[in-house]
């Protein structure tokens, strides 16, 4: 298929709106991405995660011939496969969209457990918007004393609930806002999670910098 025929680059879908807010945030830091600025689409499942999981691949066929890639992104926690691992669930959703019309070039994020997963780094932009920059004790001292962050982890083990209490300790709202506040400041080499390792080198993978676009094609005239 020609090139010329896409309309653009990818297509995003998305179990709510903070991921999306999150991917907003993200896709407007092609430099720190190591990618190339894209042209994309961000849809949002009316089903959420369990339809992401179970339907991304009818939602996005009509949609195979307008776009490069496509790429699906949800909570494990929630999608109703909780017992499968991430791993699983991204082979079987890659699987059933290469079937239906994106063979080698979709792919699937699932968030384990949850997409607050990502907002736990050692960043202090974690505590400034999360409304804790000038607040005593600070913010892990304060989710230890709670029980929700054991004292030699950086992440809280129920991140979203950790996240909630914090939000309501400094009467602050939990917003998409949020999200995509954090994910257009913390420092992208601060988040080790699995899946936001995937989503990085599956972006640098798809769209490299011009730059390494420009070499590659010297080398292959």
């Amino acid at each position: 298929m020609s090139a010329a025929v896409f309309q653009r680059d990818v297509i995003f879908l998305v179990a709510d709106r903070h991921m999306e807010a999150v991917l907003e945030g993200l896709l407007g830091r092609p430099q720190s991405l190591s990618i190339r600025a894209i042209t994309y689409v961000i849809r949002t499942h009316p089903e959420k995660d369990p339809g992401c999981y179970l339907t991304a691949h009818d939602f996005l066929r009509p949609f195979s011939r307008r776009y490069r890639h496509s790429l699906v992104m949800f909570d494990r926690e929630g999608c109703g496969s909780d017992a499968g691992s991430r791993e699983t669930l991204e082979k079987e959703l890659e699987g059933r969209l290469a079937r239906n019309g994106w063979p080698e070039r979709a792919r699937a994020i699932v968030i384990d457990p949850e997409l607050e997963a990502w907002v736990w780094s050692d960043s202090p932009q974690v505590d400034r918007m999360l409304g804790w920059a000038d607040v005593a004790p600070d913010l892990r001292q304060w989710l230890t004393q709670q029980g929700l962050l054991q004292e030699t982890h950086i992440k809280p083990v129920r991140p979203k609930e950790a996240m909630q209490a914090a939000l309501r300790n400094v009467r602050k709202p939990h917003s998409s806002a949020i999200f995509r506040q954090l994910a257009e400041n913390v420092s992208l080499r601060r988040c080790s999670d699995p899946a936001f390792q995937k989503l990085k080198t599956t972006l640098q993978s798809w769209f490299p910098p011009e730059t390494e676009l420009e070499n590659a094609e010297e080398k292959n005239p």
